[in-house]
């Protein structure tokens, strides 16, 4: 049994208190090895993950004449549809029969069909709580948009019930939009040191920290959430403190894994906890959320450690050069990597872009990251040193316009000019609809001189998130009664859900969802609910939800056809036009260029004038209206395009 923990204030600093003792035994199982620090052995845990599943499997190809590539979760499902199996065990693990009648809902308000903005909502006998809240960065059509955060209507109508909110690691994609949830509502958040030192340095931002209640949690505590229990349970990912959830509910145990993968050979934090997912699938997982980022990817993602191997020889190929390495700013163990064999090959490392300052400096403080002293230098110090004896650290591995990297492209940053004795490694892939915006800055780099090395051309990037042999593995040992597949656009909700079909999970025990769609489950079915609100806030500049669909469309109509603005005056005792019409082209044509349809546009808009005289109209509204469809007939027919009109009327 796992004793839960306590959940006490400790000034503004809100830390949980640590699990009671207990008595270390000698380690016999691959869990205890781990949590005592003796090396891994894969194949002792996949011995140890198996063998109360093997004598199952065997009888399940028997009986069916068939065997499966992942045999375990098949037996589970032959084992549910077989009344005459005798396992005690299983039976012990069935749901009380007052279990069957207590619904848990799952309620999605962002990450399903769309890359960010996750954000998951529990509900069960009228408790709620919020697993993580994050944001979206803006599509190429959402000129001017800053930032795409969830639409929190269904939160507003539901704050009362609502215990806490639940953070399973540090990405922007999971904490982004935290502030702007915190600015109208208080609620309490729980999540890992690393998470929680980033999310303070967005509520300083927003001056939001001094009233904000954060408590620090690890792997194997427990928090109460009204009648649910939310477990935290280590995985890898990309950034240290990775953690998936356990839901202990009325209804049933519901596992979601958060962002992951499974490094057997991890830079930090030890291997995923996999024991644990196991111990809870012998117990009976009512339903499993699983990340489906790499869904569509046969394998297993490689481990990070392959990329400091890769480092290794790229330095070495380096020499006489400086180095400047583009990654995520939240890839800690990345830079980690960099930092250890910038000291081995006698480098100082300095760090450029606003956000990966600032992920360092918490890191650092945090104890993430570890340099001797002298390695980190400030940017400002790079001319103090042979070009030779340098790392730049920087942003911009997605060509983002703003970024250091793209700066540097464009001869635009004030510390760093790129010339050919650079050595430039852009150590990530291409975000899906970024890859125009990475080939631009590679083509500037190049035309500077530099040498470039990116994802392509070099093992410098691996993900972070599980390929199909992993997610099948926890799958396996998880059993899961229903599945539901997470985070990612449909194609890889798709590809998710037809991997679990080959696991033998049946299909009408899949559920693919979409944001604000329920799923209420109990012990014995799966069923969709309700529509929730849900959707999209786009926040521009200070601005949060000001912009809608009708600005976004006017600004992608100047954006294409441009702006023209018709300037007449009008004296209203005697209904006469006294000045104008004159004509101001703005992102349309060259006024200079194009006199002679101007002269036709301006006696369009006479004419109109004077029809409407004629008629004895004084609406200015519909004289505008007039003016706007005549003059937009005859553009369109001069020019095929068609762009926004504005007539202003002035009277004396």
């Amino acid at each position: 049994m796992r004793k839960e923990t306590a959940t006490k204030p400790l000034d503004m600093d809100y830390t949980l208190q640590e699990p009671a003792p207990k008595k270390k035994a000698k380690p016999r199982t691959q869990a205890s090895r781990r949590r005592q620090n003796v090396p891994f052995k894969p194949d002792e845990l996949m011995k140890e993950l198996s063998a109360a599943s093997k004598t199952a499997s065997a009888k399940s190809a028997d009986e069916n004449g068939r065997g499966t590539k992942y045999p375990n979760v098949q037996s589970y499902y032959n084992a549910q549809k077989s009344p005459q199996r005798t396992n005690t065990r299983r039976q012990a693990a069935k749901p009380r029969s007052s279990a069957k009648k207590i619904p848990i809902r799952i309620i999605p308000l962002g990450g399903l069909n769309e890359i960010g903005k996750n954000m998951t909502l529990y509900e069960c006998q009228n408790d709620m709580f919020i697993v993580d809240c994050g944001l979206a960065f803006p599509d190429a059509d959402m000129l001017g948009v800053d930032l795409v955060i969830p639409d929190f209507t269904f939160i507003e109508d539901n704050i009362k019930k609502i215990k806490g909110i639940v953070i399973t690691h540090g990405h922007e994609d999971h904490i982004g939009a935290i502030p702007y949830l915190l600015k109208r509502f208080d609620l309490p958040i729980y999540a890992s040191p690393l998470a929680i030192g980033l999310i303070k340095g967005k509520l300083k931002e927003h001056g939001l920290l001094s009233s904000a209640k954060l408590f620090v949690v690890s792997p194997h505590q427990t928090v109460q959430m009204g009648c649910m229990k939310v477990e935290f349970i280590h995985v890898n990912h990309s950034i240290p403190d990775a953690m998936g959830i356990v839901v202990h509910s009325p209804a049933g145990i519901i596992i979601q894994t958060g962002d992951f993968k499974i490094d057997y050979t991890p830079i930090e934090g030890g291997m995923m906890d996999l024991a644990r997912l196991a111990e809870l699938g012998e117990k009976g997982v009512l339903c499993l959320l699983s990340d489906s980022t790499n869904a569509e990817r046969p394998g297993a993602t490689p481990s990070e450690r392959k990329v400091g191997r890769s480092f290794e020889g790229l330095f070495n190929r380096a020499e006489g050069r400086r180095i400047i390495i583009a990654s995520f700013s939240s890839n800690i163990h990345r830079i980690q990597q960099i930092l250890s064999v910038a000291e081995r090959y006698g480098r100082k490392v300095a760090v450029s872009g606003r956000s990966m300052e600032n992920v360092v400096s918490v890191a650092m403080e945090l104890g993430y990251l570890t340099a001797p002293e002298g390695l980190l230098i400030d940017i400002d110090q790079l001319s103090r040193y042979p070009e030779e004896q340098l790392v730049v650290i920087t942003t911009g591995s997605q060509g983002e316009p703003m970024s250091a990297l793209s700066r540097m492209a464009s001869g635009d940053h004030r510390k760093v000019n790129v010339s050919s004795r650079d050595f430039i490694i852009i150590s990530a892939t291409p975000i899906p609809g970024n890859e125009k915006h990475v080939t631009r800055v590679v083509n500037d780099l190049l035309r500077l001189g530099a040498e470039v090395v990116y994802e392509a051309m070099y093992e410098v990037h691996v993900s972070g998130h599980a390929c199909q042999d992993e997610l099948a593995l926890v799958m396996a040992i998880t059993k899961p009664k229903f599945f539901m597949p997470v985070h990612g656009e449909y194609k890889h909700l798709r590809a998710h859900a037809k991997l679990a079909e080959t696991m033998g999970i049946p299909q009408d025990h899949i559920y693919i969802g979409d944001i604000g769609q329920v799923l209420e489950l109990t012990a014995d079915e799966m069923k969709k609910g309700e529509t929730v609100p849900a959707g999209r806030v786009l926040v521009d500049g200070l601005g949060v939800g000001d912009v809608g669909t009708i600005v976004l469309r006017d600004r992608q109509h100047l954006a294409q056809d441009g702006l023209i603005i018709v300037v007449l005056t009008i004296e209203k005792a005697t209904s006469t036009l006294l000045a104008g019409p004159d004509i101001i082209s703005r992102g349309f044509v060259y006024v200079r260029e194009a006199e002679g349809l101007m002269t036709d546009a301006r006696q369009v808009v006479r004419n109109v004038i004077d029809q409407c005289f004629a008629a004895d109209v004084r609406d200015w509204g519909g004289i505008k209206t007039g003016i706007k469809d005549a003059l937009s007939n005859y553009i369109y027919k001069k020019t095929k395009r068609s762009p926004m009109i504005l007539p202003i009327i002035m009277e004396v």
